[in-house]
């Protein structure tokens, strides 16, 4: 099935809004790979996930934040040595540094939308499955753009934010 989702760009984003509707209500209809990028901005990155029956993301430590909320299915979230059954509805966070993984425990997939901050995925990412995504990362294909990792300062500085 095509994905309702347009293919972001890689370029640094407008000063345009972006809109995804019915984010917590109608993704398990509309969603199917495992990682999908749906906006990447200058501090922050939106990445729609479905995990299989009996799948899990990887046990993994990320240097951004990241804020994960549930939009269908269930889990177990394993987070900084701490375990928390998840379902539709619920949020996590995961700071910068910590250990974390998340597990589908449920008869249907788990889905959600993660922010990351800054990003952490190529803006044009689409991985159908666990095993393409890993792979993509390892190869070095999956890096987040040069321009998402700049600093507040150094955005000023450029003109790509203006404060007044």
């Amino acid at each position: 099935m095509a994905s309702p989702f347009s293919t972001p760009s890689s370029d640094p984003p407008k000063h345009e809004m972006q809109f995804f509707p019915n984010m917590t209500t109608a993704l398990p209809s509309e969603s199917g790979e495992f990682r999908r990028v749906l906006w990447t901005g200058l501090y922050s990155q939106l990445v729609l996930m479905t995990v299989p029956v009996g799948g899990d993301i990887g046990e993994e430590i990320h240097t951004v934040d990241q804020i994960l909320t549930f939009t269908s299915g269930s889990g177990l979230a394993q987070v900084g040595g701490k375990e928390q059954p998840i379902k539709a509805g619920d949020m996590v966070i995961v700071p910068a540094g910590t250990l974390h993984q998340f597990l589908n425990t449920g008869p249907t997939p788990l889905i959600l939308y993660t922010v990351y901050s800054p990003a952490e995925h190529k803006p044009t990412s689409v991985h159908r499955t666990k095993e393409e995504g890993d792979k993509a990362e390892e190869d070095g294909v999956d890096e987040p753009p040069v321009w998402s990792q700049r600093s507040k300062k150094q955005n000023e500085d450029e003109g790509w934010v203006k404060t007044g």
